[in-house]
């Protein structure tokens, strides 16, 4: 099984009532969230690790997650609420107004931390679940226990504007970062992180995988085997949103295709064997994009 680690939520869309006052509608979300939607549509054995609220969005949380087949049974639940995040549109540009003090995601804490069968090879970290705290030093916590026997892939994803104390969150990345096997990150995270574009600058901090996204120009994949460049798929672009969170699934889902989740098998297979898992990422990405919102694809579309 894999299992992703980090933040769910609800999304507050701006609509309009039948009698024409503004209001919001509550969507399911959250990257790491739609990383394990992703999964699950595309037929991989996936879980989702997070600090899930009894209230009545923890259980729409819930139920989002089995219905794309995601095993939700290793999170926690508590009387802490859901987090909340009010979108507003202003000449289509989007702003947001989040409410996570004292959540049941943000208040997941060290002793949550479950207890995983032999079934769970693989762990994905990743999203603002690593900048908030306490939840940010449990995930680490989690990875650097799990490291040494299960696969450890991690997109940063960084939102600069959620950071309140830069140099507690670069040390913990750079913590979790060095137990890596695989990290996904786009041209700004990379900057942001090392202060260069050449993503040999995460393997000499001990990541296994680097796999740069770029857009339409594709997926930049460095290891120490070297470097492989693949193009984009051709897709006609609704929205961006869940792009990368789908990528991240697809690449996932292709390891598990082709035996690639256990951490020996990782790290014996050379550069060119990821090609297919990386395919498969941006064949998912592109049919993410080509529709409005993060709704990932089930496998048969990729069929």
């Amino acid at each position: 099984m894999i299992i992703c680690c980090g933040e769910s939520l609800i999304d507050m869309l701006p609509r309009e009532s039948t009698q024409g006052e503004p209001a919001f509608a509550p969507h399911t979300g959250g990257a790491v969230f739609n990383t394990a939607i992703a999964l699950g549509r595309l037929r991989a054995p996936a879980g989702y690790f997070g600090g899930l609220s009894r209230d009545l969005f923890g259980r729409q949380l819930q139920d989002d997650l089995a219905a794309s087949h995601v095993d939700s049974s290793f999170s926690p639940l508590s009387d802490n609420p859901t987090t909340l995040a009010f979108v507003t549109l202003t000449d289509g540009h989007a702003s947001y107004a989040f409410y996570d003090e004292n959540t049941a995601g943000r208040m997941l804490s060290a002793a949550d931390l479950p207890d995983l069968p032999e079934t769970v090879s693989t762990l994905f970290f990743g999203g603002i679940s690593l900048v908030s705290e306490p939840c940010a030093d449990s995930y680490a916590t989690l990875a650097k226990r799990e490291a040494d026997t299960r696969l450890i892939m991690i997109d940063p994803n960084i939102r600069p504007g959620f950071i309140r104390d830069e140099a507690r969150y670069r040390a913990r990345l750079e913590r979790m970062l060095a137990l890596a096997d695989v990290v996904k990150v786009s041209d700004e995270d990379l900057g942001w992180l090392t202060g260069s574009t050449d993503p040999a600058a995460l393997i000499d901090k001990g990541v296994g995988l680097v796999l740069m996204t770029r857009g339409a120009e594709g997926v930049l994949a460095v290891s120490r085997d070297g470097r492989l460049d693949m193009p984009a798929h051709k897709a006609t672009v609704v929205d961006t949103v869940g792009a990368g969170d789908t990528f991240n699934a697809g690449m996932l889902a292709g390891l598990h295709q082709q035996g690639l989740t256990g951490k020996s098998a990782f790290r014996a297979a050379p550069l060119d064997a990821f090609r297919p898992a990386i395919d498969l990422g941006m064949r998912a990405a592109a049919i993410t994009v080509s529709r409005a919102g993060a709704n990932p694809p089930w496998a048969n579309e990729l069929a």
